[in-house]
């Protein structure tokens, strides 16, 4: 006869099944276990956080174990950060130094994402791009019919963007054909604008601010851009304080929370003081009150 469950086992049930409905881990899935175990070899240990689907947020990052106000969320060492300076260690690197007018670091990472997955299984960065949205949901992205839909300030605002990444391709063509030496397909098909769009949302949605030296084999545009693996799992909410710098002692970039979170709750970081147009405009959602 099987024995009946007592009163604190059946809280404790209810209890975790409140937790999965909140969000569900999704640590088991594959790509997931590709990522963690790509970052270990770089350095990168976490016991807390683990990556699972909520109901109002989509995709985030929950964690095993309350937070309370002071405590490192996540620490990821520099190895495991993408910046200018992977993209000049990779093959794109001499052809960078060598372009003249210098290219933008923002048009350097771009290539460097439309190279890495164009490569796929031969890239050293396929657990990474294999987590990347394939899609997004930011206005440069949405077809004129569903832009025109907007609200008159925001509706301007997309349109100008659009036309910011779509000269960013017409202007980075000739760069993009100068990698003709790399692929045995034509450069026009790899870095279509497309593969554009798709990398400079990767860049504007993604990317924490890291300041890095001014070099001369890039236009005078600030080189402040770097996209950190699993840690940009974390979603944004206006109503949490986080503290988060690249930490010269330890060489990792690292988040401290000023706000509670609850064992098994969704962690939160704020992408800044913006509002939802903002958000919209720059990231392709609103912040639910």
């Amino acid at each position: 006869m099987k024995k009946s469950r007592g009163r604190t086992d059946r809280k404790r049930r209810r209890k975790h099944l409140q937790s999965s409905v909140d969000g569900v881990n999704c640590s088991h899935k594959l790509e997931y276990i590709k990522l963690k175990k790509w970052l270990k070899d770089r350095g990168f240990e976490d016991g807390k956080l683990r990556p699972a689907q909520f109901c109002d947020t989509g995709r985030g990052l929950m964690t095993t174990k309350a937070l309370q106000a002071g405590d490192l969320i996540i620490s990821l060492p520099e190895k495991c950060l993408l910046t200018t300076g992977t993209v000049l260690s990779s093959c794109l690197g001499e052809y960078i130094m060598k372009w003249k007018p210098p290219v933008s670091p923002l048009i350097a990472l771009c290539a460097f994402l439309i190279a890495e997955k164009h490569a796929g299984e031969k890239s050293l960065w396929k657990p990474y791009l294999d987590v990347l949205p394939k899609t997004y949901t930011c206005p440069v992205c949405l077809e004129h019919d569903v832009v025109s839909l907007l609200p008159e300030p925001l509706r301007k605002k997309a349109q100008e963007q659009r036309t910011v990444v779509h000269e960013l391709y017409m202007s980075s063509k000739a760069f993009f054909s100068s990698l003709q030496p790399l692929f045995a397909e034509n450069t026009g098909t790899v870095f279509n604008y497309s593969a554009l769009e798709w990398a400079w949302c990767t860049v504007n949605t993604r990317t924490i601010y890291m300041k890095h030296s001014q070099r001369e084999c890039f236009s005078l545009e600030p080189d402040v851009y770097a996209l950190a693996p699993y840690l940009d799992l974390l979603n944004h909410s206006p109503n949490v304080q986080v503290k988060a710098a690249f930490n010269e002692q330890t060489r990792s970039y690292e988040i401290w929370t000023n706000s509670q979170c609850k064992k098994y709750e969704e962690v939160f970081i704020c992408y800044g003081p913006h509002d939802n147009q903002r958000l919209l405009l720059e990231y392709g959602f609103v912040a639910i009150d």
